[in-house]
């Protein structure tokens, strides 16, 4: 299944002879170590600017209009404004302490903070660029997720081993759902009935129903060669159909394909070191993870979940935005 692949080191490293995507889209990746984030061409799968940002850049994000990039400078205790056209600081919204990761709302009104030092979700209107609400969590939150209806915000606390369901009409917690150690994300499947969340060290994917709020699956994973240690699952992304989840196994260096029908996984595509984060691009022929201590990106046709090629970003790449169109 793998035969194919070559060593994943440096940029441009290996190409499967699929197709480039037929669209051009901007990707953009936070560069955790080097702060910076690095503008790579979709269709060329080059780098076509550096941005100098914050202090440990991490969750990023793109306005659905696609104008500008949201992104958590967390040792900087600020959300950062890029215009997608200059590529350019234009500035910063109040994020409370070391934001981690955030979610957009469907409306593109509200921001969703994790804030991971003081164990709060911080609500941020984007029009007024204030705090308009802070969520009491549990300990060391960062796992952000939206229901696509945007009635449900999920963010998961890393120590406390909890997916906490947030009301967003009235910013309370109505459910806490105890998941394996050390959940670090929440992604919704596009139909809202279910929410997926990784455990990165009980090396679990809990799925939860999003009605009973109960756990009605619990994936694992299992590598020939590789430790059940050294399996972490991070990043979730399910595709618009609902058929497919791919799931970032941090240092196993894979992604996992899952079906999302059947909870099984029907394949592990090798891409770079210590994968973090996935986004998809807008026409879904595409995935991209980060890689952070290979310091690159991987592109993965989405159609034969082979890898494409890999790109060379900046220092500890961490999250990734895609522009919309």
């Amino acid at each position: 299944m793998l035969g194919r692949q070559s060593c994943l080191s440096g940029a441009l490293v290996f190409a499967v002879g699929l197709a480039t995507p037929a669209s051009a889209y901007m990707v953009y990746v936070s560069n955790e170590k080097d702060n910076t984030v690095t503008v790579v061409d979709s269709t060329t799968m080059e780098v076509v600017h550096t941005i100098s940002v914050g202090q440990r850049p991490r969750g990023i994000t793109i306005s659905h209009d696609g104008k500008f990039i949201y992104l958590c400078a967390s040792d900087d205790d600020t959300i950062e404004i890029i215009d997608t056209a200059t590529n350019q600081i234009v500035g910063s919204l109040p994020s409370g302490p070391d934001p981690e990761l955030f979610v957009l709302s469907p409306d593109g009104k509200m921001l969703y903070v994790a804030n991971e030092d003081d164990n709060l979700v911080t609500v941020i209107d984007l029009a007024s660029k204030s705090v308009v609400a802070e969520i009491p969590v549990g300990v060391e939150p960062e796992g952000m997720g939206i229901s696509p209806d945007g009635k449900t915000m999920v963010n998961t606390s890393e120590t406390t081993n909890m997916a906490h369901f947030i009301d967003t009409a009235t910013n309370e917690i109505t459910h806490n759902v105890l998941v394996d150690s050390r959940p670090r994300f929440a992604e919704f499947k596009p139909d809202n009935s279910e929410v997926w969340v990784s455990a990165e060290i009980g090396g679990t994917v809990s799925v939860i129903d999003n009605e009973s709020r109960e756990i009605t699956q619990k994936i694992s994973f299992e590598i020939p060669g590789l430790r059940s240690e050294a399996i972490q699952p991070v990043g979730v992304r399910i595709t618009a159909d609902g058929t497919k989840a791919y799931v970032a196994l941090g240092p196993a260096n894979r992604v996992a394909v899952v079906n999302t029908e059947t909870y099984e996984v029907e394949k592990y595509v090798l891409v770079g070191q210590r994968v973090w984060q996935l986004a998809f691009t807008p026409d879904q022929k595409t995935i991209i993870s980060t890689n952070g201590v290979s310091n690159d990106i991987t592109f993965i046709d989405v159609a034969t979940d082979e890898p494409v090629q890999s790109v060379t970003v900046g220092a500890l790449p961490w999250g990734v935005a895609v522009s919309p169109q």
